[in-house]
């Protein structure tokens, strides 16, 4: 398949996480995060992010320093996962940002499907064809999707099981930022800019920017 050429599928370097949050929030957009499952390759292309600046961001599991058992993977070096279960019923994927120690994360919100769709429908528990935005529009969804656990929970996006893509960054033309969702709770940062989607993509998760 032509977009699968060899320089779409290679891996994004360690230097690509190494900035802040936001930045790579923007970046990741247009990229491929990759599964190796049970000897079937499943690829989504990122088209809705949420950046999580770390300890000076009220919404971040990170805040004020705060480390535990289950954001210990926050505070790794930049291009690792950090995979945490919410609401007793979802995993959801982020992946470190630098500066290392700050906790700066982006979560991966929603992902169009390219490669092994029928496989992440099925893992989603879905019957028939589905509709945009159904498999993978949403970070649970997302997760379930690609099979992401807490198992995955600390390894690096560079290789093995799950990994990061260089595929092609969306033009900031076809950018859409605004407000992060559910985080209600977080004071004076509920109204940062630092959900960035494709614009009129139909696998963004709502509500839609």
């Amino acid at each position: 398949m032509s977009q699968f050429a060899a320089d779409t599928l290679a891996t994004l370097p360690p230097s690509f996480f190494d900035r802040p949050a936001s930045e790579v929030a923007r970046a990741l957009l247009g990229r491929y995060l990759v599964r190796e499952l049970e000897g079937e390759r499943l690829v989504l292309r990122v088209v809705e992010t949420e950046a999580y600046l770390g300890m000076e961001d009220r919404a971040s599991h990170a805040w004020a320093g705060r480390r535990t058992p289950r954001n210990e993977s926050l505070y790794l070096p930049p291009g690792h996962a950090y995979v945490y279960f919410i609401y007793g019923m979802h995993f959801c994927l982020n992946v470190t940002t630098g500066p290392v120690g700050a906790g700066g994360a982006v979560l991966f919100r929603a992902g169009e499907p390219l490669l092994g769709e029928e496989t992440m429908a099925r893992l989603r528990g879905l019957v028939g064809r589905p509709k945009p935005g159904a498999v993978a529009g949403g970070p649970g969804k997302l997760a379930r999707a690609l099979g992401v656990d807490r198992a995955l929970d600390g390894s690096r996006l560079a290789c093995g099981e799950l990994w990061l893509a260089e595929g092609s960054e969306v033009p900031a033309e076809q950018l859409v930022v605004g407000p992060r969702v559910g985080i209600d709770y977080a004071g004076e940062a509920v109204g940062w800019p630092l959900r960035f989607a494709e614009r009129a993509n139909r696998h963004v998760s709502r509500p839609r920017l």
